[in-house]
Order: structure tokens, then C-alpha cells, then sequence
């Protein structure tokens, strides 16, 4: 197609040269020129040529005399430009100290000022130098002021200073003119200063921009509605806030967990248990699981009988043992807890296991072994080994995984652990 409108233009030309020629041709012009006796006389044409020839010779001149200046700027921009590289690369090397020094000499050009006293700011924060990130900040705003004050909340925050990162980003945010950095720099400097209201009001337009992937933004989500959820004044407030939650929000296990737990720290210990147990139909979550073995309230014999029915879905789940473990302990039930315990321990070990089998043993009188369990929690806890009790070989509990025969939606058996 382009070959075609090439060849439109050239015919175009063509056919405009050939009908200007023949204009011209019929009277050429007459040009006189007189300057201090000398007299110049031509035509039109011919002193347009002229003229065009003398500017094209000017315009040659004025380069040449320009080249050995040019010749200069040109090294400066290309040692500029491989200094930025050379400190963007030292910076994701981890070579901190030689990105700022790189980084440095390459803002001495212009084009480049903004984005390497940028990088610089980071090197020098990711060092620890918080005085020179902000000092390099504060000449990179008269280039990149967004992008600028955007890095000067992250390390604000990163320094421990949460709320004075949150009031360099709140004019902007108030306006709705941040950029999707400063949105997801507000979100978490408000979290690390407690203003929860700040950080559920970043989350829309962060959504929004698109800056965050979707598991990304996820995470970030669950941090913010655990907060605030943590945050509720009352048992009133803490229920409206839950009622204004969209659904999806409230399917999420974490924030179902942060609601029960602080739901039941208002004695609301009924509808806690309602949302974590309609979670459960929905979805199996072994954190769930967890929160409903240690929620207070004195229903646990159902919650037991409730619990020890998911088991025969659930053989195998390490959580869902520990779970009736410590139910078991708390209704003094020391030989069932001990039997749970140990399949949850040979299936997973947690610190937590060995402490609650810790707490068993101490329920059936023996102090020894209990101490020996609670040495293996703070073991697990720190990354150390851990020793069986006395007594208990490694092989003698159970570890064989129990298989259940399930049916697709076509009555084949398939089997799973």
C-alpha cells in the first residue's frame, strides 16, 4: 500500500513540475540588483536558486563551525548514558555504593538528571544513607516531582516514619492526582500508621491503574480489611463494618478469620462461629480450621462432635488434628488429645502440635515428657532439631497417609490422599 501512495506523489510531482515549467517558461521574471556600482540582473528562477544555494552553503559553514563543540556534548551524553547503565546495573547487583557514585556522575547531563538522581536516592536508602536519599530527592523534584515525592514516602516509611510519609501523599490523594506508585506508597504507609480509613480509600483507584498484579493487589487487599477489622471499636461497629463488606471480600479466609477472632473478642461468639463454619461448607481452609478450635465459648463438646465429622472427608489434614487436639485438651480428654496430636505430628510437625501434646501430657501427670514436647515447640520455633520424647520411637507413630475413594461426576472411582 505504501509502495502505491509513493507512486501516487511521484505522478502528483510529476504533472506539477511539467504545468510549472510551462508557466514559468512564459515569463521567467526579471530581478535587478544595484549595490555600489555593482548592478546583478537575472531572473527569477535563477535568483531563487541562488538563493537556495547560499543558504545551504550558510547552513554548511555554521555546522562546521559547530562540530568541534558537538564533537564534545556528544561524549558527554554517551559517558552519561553508560554511567546510568553501569549504576542501574550495580543497583540490581546489590552493588549499592557504586550505583550512587555512577548514578551521580550521569545526572551531570540534563536529559538524565531526573531518572539517575532517582536511582541514586535508591541506592543510597537501600544502603541505610537515608540523609542522602532525601538530599538527592530533593534535587530530582525540580525534574520528576511525582516520581520524587513518590520515592520520598517509600523511605520515609522504609525509615519508620509512616505518618509523615502518609502527609507528604495526602494533598495529592485528596485531589485523586497521585500516580499508581503513590497509591500503593499511601495504602501501606497508612496501614504502618494505623489509619485504616486512608488505606481502604487507596485501594479503589489502586485497582483502578492496573499497578498491581492480581495476586499482588490480593495480598495488599487482606492486609488493609484485616486492619480494619482489627480496628473496630465494638461489637456494633465491628457488624456494620462486616454487613458493608461485598461478598467477595467476605469469602476471603483471612479476613473470615481476623472477623472471628475480633468478633469473639466482643463476646460475639455465635455469629463467629456462623461465618467460619458457612466458610467451611463453602471451602475447606486449614486456617479456618485452626480458628475454629481456638475461639472461646462453651460449646465445645459440639464443636468437637462437628469437628471430628470433618474428619472422615479429612484424614489426612495435620491442621484439622491439631485442631480436635486442642479441643480435646480443653475438655480434659488427655488420651484422645494425645492420639490427634501425634497423627498431626507425624503428618506435619508444628510448633504448636508440640506444645498442645505438651499440654496433654502435663494433664495426665507427666511432667517429664510435657517438658521434653515444650523444648521441641521453642525448637521448631527457632530452626532447631527436634528430639522425640522418651520413650516413643520415630516409627512408632503412624505416618501412613489414609486413602479415600472418591467418584468424579461419571461414578469412576479416583483415589487421593
Amino acid at each position: 500500500m505504501r509502495l502505491w501512495y509513493g507512486i501516487g506523489l511521484l505522478v502528483v510531482a510529476a504533472a506539477l513540475a511539467a504545468f510549472g515549467w510551462h508557466w514559468v517558461a512564459e515569463d521567467p521574471g526579471y530581478v535587478l540588483l544595484r549595490l555600489r556600482g555593482w548592478r546583478v540582473e537575472t531572473t527569477v528562477v535563477a535568483a531563487l536558486v541562488i538563493l537556495l544555494l547560499a543558504w545551504a552553503l550558510i547552513t554548511v559553514l555554521w555546522r562546521l563551525a559547530r562540530w568541534p563543540f558537538g564533537a564534545f556534548s556528544r561524549r558527554h551524553r554517551r559517558l552519561s548514558q553508560r554511567r546510568l547503565g553501569a549504576g542501574l546495573i550495580a543497583l540490581m547487583e546489590g552493588r549499592h555504593g557504586d550505583a550512587e557514585r555512577d548514578l551521580n556522575r550521569a545526572a551531570r547531563l540534563d536529559s538524565l538528571r531526573g531518572p539517575a538522581l532517582l536511582a541514586a536516592a535508591e541506592a543510597a536508602a537501600r544502603r541505610g544513607e537515608h540523609g542522602r536519599a532525601l538530599e538527592a530527592l530533593n534535587q530530582a523534584a525540580q525534574s520528576a516531582p511525582q516520581a520524587a515525592r513518590v520515592l520520598r514516602a517509600r523511605v520515609l516509611r522504609r525509615e519508620g516514619r509512616p505518618a509523615e510519609a502518609l502527609a507528604l501523599l495526602a494533598p495529592e490523594s485528596d485531589k485523586g492526582t497521585l500516580t499508581p506508585g503513590g497509591w500503593r506508597e499511601l495504602v501501606q504507609a497508612a496501614l504502618a500508621s494505623g489509619d485504616v480509613r486512608r488505606a481502604r480509600e487507596g485501594l479503589a483507584p489502586l485497582q483502578k491503574s492496573g499497578a498491581l498484579g492480581n495476586r499482588a493487589y490480593a495480598a495488599l487487599e487482606v492486609q488493609v480489611l484485616v486492619a480494619t477489622l482489627n480496628a473496630a471499636a465494638d461489637g456494633a461497629g465491628l457488624n456494620t463494618l462486616w454487613s458493608q463488606l461485598p461478598k467477595t471480600q467476605r469469602r476471603v479466609p483471612a479476613v473470615i478469620d481476623a472477623y472471628a477472632r475480633r468478633a469473639a473478642t466482643f463476646g460475639l461468639t455465635l455469629p463467629a462461629m456462623d461465618e467460619v463454619e458457612s466458610a467451611l461448607r463453602r471451602e475447606w481452609s486449614p486456617l479456618l480450621i485452626e480458628t475454629y478450635g481456638t475461639l472461646a465459648g462453651d460449646d465445645v463438646e459440639a464443636r468437637l462432635r462437628r469437628a471430628e465429622g470433618w474428619l472422615d472427608a479429612h484424614p489426612n489434614d495435620a491442621t484439622l488434628l491439631l485442631t480436635l487436639g486442642r479441643m480435646c485438651v480443653r475438655l480434659k480428654l488427655w488420651g484422645k488429645a494425645r492420639q490427634y496430636l501425634q497423627r498431626s505430628l507425624a503428618l506435619a510437625p508444628s510448633a504448636g502440635a508440640w506444645e498442645t501434646l505438651g499440654d496433654a501430657s502435663a494433664g495426665q501427670g507427666d511432667a517429664e515428657q510435657s517438658q521434653r514436647c515444650y523444648r521441641n515447640a521453642f525448637a521448631m520455633m527457632r530452626g532447631e532439631t527436634v528430639r522425640p520424647p522418651s520413650g516413643q520411637a520415630s516409627g512408632v507413630i503412624d505416618t501412613t497417609a489414609i486413602a479415600l475413594e472418591e467418584r468424579d461426576e461419571h461414578g469412576v472411582p479416583r483415589m487421593r490422599e
